[in-house]
């Protein structure tokens, strides 16, 4: 009778562990160099596509949040959070993607907007980025030249445009490259405002105003962002006409955006994180570029300045504030 007793008990202890495992929730780390209001919209996308999946958040899903609030130091030691907390797949987006893999060779991650992945060394390829990332690129064949010559278009003009940006490829200063041959191809003169700390702003918008720049353009970068009203400002003080990378600019008051919509990449990334806890691995799923892009203008700030924007650019906008 012991023995059958001891078989039971070990039976019994043996299904309980199984239970355990089934009955563990598995747990999503988002990791943003920005703030968690600048990036609401983009991460409340991302978790109603995860409820159309069938994810309740707190009952069969966790999310581990961790924001920088611009203090892009900070990445390293969350990340490591992150990491400590065992979570089965990390979402993030910028700079945050390359601490990300620093601080794990082999956890799942996903970036919700990448300006290059390829040549900044997260993936081998888009079609088969090996490693363990993967998700969703903002390359698209012309986008510098769409905003420049939108740019051009509704003011002929501007000669000079300050190009607000941050210096991240390691294969070089690609997203100043890329800009200057479509300025090249405009034939307008381009003025480099690279940043790369909060303290830097000012330096650029003074070089700006010195070296008489007539418009200005800005790079996506969760640190640009972060400064977004002291951006949105110095464009408006200085009656500058500006085209920003994505809507939600031109919906704080900036003039006019060009770029990809944001909300609906990071929706997508609910798709690749669904993929991964369900066993498939991240080096299978080929990076995806964005397919939805926004013209936003905003008349109500180009009144505010004194600026006319052509009905014939107007047209052309997915949305017009007014």
């Amino acid at each position: 009778m012991g023995i059958v007793a001891l078989i039971v008990t070990l039976a019994m202890w043996g299904a309980v562990a199984t239970a355990q495992q089934e009955a563990r929730i598995p747990r999503i780390g988002i990791l943003i160099g920005s703030s968690a209001s600048r990036y609401s919209a983009r991460v409340e996308a991302f978790r109603r596509r995860l409820r159309e999946l069938g994810y309740v958040e707190g009952k069969n899903i966790f999310i581990e949040y961790r924001y920088a609030e611009g203090k892009l130091e900070r990445l390293p030691d969350l990340a490591a959070e992150l990491v400590g907390l065992k979570v089965d797949v990390i979402v993030t987006t910028g700079q945050a993607v390359l601490v990300a893999k620093k601080a794990s060779p082999t956890l799942p991650i996903v970036f919700g907007a990448a300006a290059d992945p390829v040549g900044a060394g997260l993936v081998s390829s888009l079609g088969r980025p090996g490693g363990n990332i993967t998700g969703l690129s903002l390359m698209a064949q012309d986008l510098d030249g769409k905003r420049l010559e939108l740019l051009k278009e509704a003011f002929p003009k501007v000669a000079r445009v300050a190009f607000l940006w941050v210096p991240v490829d390691s294969r070089g200063n690609l997203a100043l490259t890329e800009m200057e041959a479509a300025a090249k191809a405009l034939g307008l003169k381009l003025l480099s405002l690279p940043v790369r700390s909060l303290d830097d702003f000012e330096s650029a918008f003074a070089r700006a105003k010195t070296n008489g720049a007539h418009a200005l353009i800005t790079s996506a970068s969760p640190l640009i962002d972060t400064q977004q009203r002291q951006v949105l400002d110095f464009a408006a003080k200085n009656r500058l006409p500006a085209m920003y990378h994505t809507s939600e600019y031109a919906e704080a008051g900036g003039l006019m955006s060009y770029g990809p919509n944001y909300a609906d990449l990071w929706r997508h990334t609910a798709d690749f994180v669904d993929k991964i806890l369900k066993g498939t691995k991240p080096a299978d799923l080929p990076v995806e570029q964005p397919t939805k892009f926004e013209f936003l203008v905003n008349l109500k700030t180009a009144k505010q300045i004194g600026l006319t924007i052509p009905q014939k650019v107007t047209e052309k906008a997915d949305k017009v504030i007014r």
